[in-house]
């Protein structure tokens, strides 16, 4: 049974940072695709950043240049290096991961078939 355990959030100030970590269980193969997803109170869930290899990362415009997805496969772990943290980036931070390849867009949660059950993150000015 495949499992998604994020962890890493807090309450930072604005400015400061965080790094999100996400350990993944019982995949008998790697994931094709990895990503983050976020949703503030009253908001739908939004796409931040997804990872298909070290060299194929992509990004929400709103998070550009400040957040780093990143995979260690050794340790079965996505993370996300979130800096110049900003208010607006308070929420609950969901880890998700895609089952087989699929043509549906890296930024659709309809990609994703595995869902953790998220890490708070609060920004306060």
């Amino acid at each position: 049974q495949v499992q998604l355990v994020e962890s890493g959030g807090g309450s930072v100030l604005a400015g400061g940072s965080l790094r999100l970590s996400c350990a993944a269980s019982g995949f008998t193969y790697s994931s094709p695709c990895m990503a983050w997803f976020r949703q503030a109170p009253g908001k739908e869930r939004e796409w931040v950043a997804t990872f298909y290899s070290s060299v194929t990362r992509y990004y929400a415009d709103s998070v550009k240049d400040r957040f780093t997805i990143s995979q260690d496969n050794a340790k079965n772990t996505l993370y996300l290096q979130m800096d110049s943290l900003k208010p607006e980036d308070t929420g609950m931070y969901y880890c998700a991961a895609e089952s087989v390849s699929s043509g549906t867009s890296y930024r659709s949660e309809r990609k994703y078939v595995y869902w953790g059950q998220g890490t708070q993150v609060t920004v306060s000015s």
